[in-house]
């Protein structure tokens, strides 16, 4: 099957626009995964892991394996059930701004065929945290929506001044934490400008702070368990400003962190770019982040993972999760069941975090 989606992909998918092929194909996945009947169909298909097969349990939360859906592909949490079909075990929607946002202008995606890879400026384009938090909700009112795995991942919007920052993330946070299992504060997306400045410490801290309480506030209205608040951080931070990140969420008791998002370390024009370029420097930064934050934070390594011998690679270094975003796109529809089967049964020693 796999065959036949590159063939599909060579033949059709890459003689459209990037942004226009993503809609369509996010469109069809979306679809599928409301029908019931056909989710189970596509999932025995794909042979996507059932059972306790690959499950782990992370803040006392069961994943039903380690490879998850890294934020970007689904920013506004229309497509979960279809996402978790193909076999994620987890999916992490938005990034999702305090305000709606149309993001950067058009184009704003392009590939890079030679490195497999993708070079975006997108600008956090979603409808905003309330239109989320509704649709969310909704998912959450039912068994199903309630078996899943989500993460939220949140922004500051765009034309929120940066001494504004800490509140325009608490608003997120307090509309999404009830329907998250976890959150991720990303400051490490170079489309939102002055956002990357907000990853020095000084900066972060009132961030960080301001969003554990928001999401506490919000849970305990709910009368849900406190939601894991983690932190995005980019793969062009120096090893000190890594370390110095470290030290900031293990002073503040946060629940994690994710390494690492796209790089500007190119010269291919104005964008981040993801996928296999930025695989050797992210098993650095979490194989450093776990020498300094020690063996039972939990780190969700992201960045480069185009099959199982690179997710095997990032648990190796000291990951606790793994997430995929640009493989997804060149490899389609049977990439997370693979990867899923590849990892299931397998012993790493970060089986149970709190």
């Amino acid at each position: 099957m796999s065959a036949v989606y590159r063939l599909l992909f060579d033949l059709v998918f890459r003689r459209m626009d990037p942004e226009r092929a993503h809609e369509v194909a996010f469109a069809l996945i979306g679809a599928v995964g409301r029908v019931p009947v056909l989710r189970t169909v596509v999932a025995r298909v794909l042979r996507v892991p059932r059972g306790d097969a690959g499950r782990v349990r992370v803040w006392g939360r069961t994943f039903p394996g380690r490879f998850g859906l890294a934020a970007g592909f689904d920013k506004d949490a229309r497509a979960v059930e279809g996402l978790a079909m193909l076999g994620f075990a987890f999916v992490e929607v938005g990034t999702v701004t305090a305000h709606p946002q149309p993001g950067n202008e058009k184009p704003r995606l392009w590939r890079v065929l030679e490195d497999r890879a993708l070079r975006n400026r997108m600008g956090f384009n979603n409808e905003g945290s309330a239109a989320v938090a509704e649709r969310l909700r909704r998912l959450r009112a039912t068994p199903h929506g309630r078996s899943l795995v989500v993460g939220v991942n949140i922004g500051k919007t765009k034309v929120t001044p940066a001494e504004e920052a800490p509140a325009d993330y608490a608003t997120s946070a307090g509309r999404l934490a009830p329907y998250a299992d976890y959150l991720v504060v990303n400051v490490s997306s170079p489309n939102t400008p002055g956002l990357r400045d907000l990853q020095a410490v000084d900066a972060l801290r009132p961030v960080l702070t301001a969003t554990r309480a928001a999401a506490d506030a919000a849970t305990t209205r709910a009368g849900r368990p406190v939601v894991p608040v983690l932190v995005k951080i980019a793969p062009d931070l120096s090893d000190d400003d890594v370390d110095a990140v470290a030290d900031l969420v293990a002073e503040l008791g946060l629940d994690g962190v994710v390494a690492v998002n796209t790089t500007i370390a190119h010269d291919l024009g104005p964008g981040g770019l993801s996928g296999p370029p930025v695989l050797a420097r992210g098993l650095d930064v979490v194989a450093r982040l776990r020498t300094r934050l020690g063996p039972d934070a939990v780190i969700i390594g992201v960045g480069g993972i185009a099959g199982p011998a690179d997710a095997r690679e990032y648990l190796a270094v000291g990951a606790t999760l793994v997430q995929a975003y640009t493989a997804f796109i060149y490899e389609g529809p049977t990439l997370p069941a693979r990867v899923a089967r590849a990892l299931a049964g397998e012993t790493v020693r970060t089986a149970e975090v709190w």
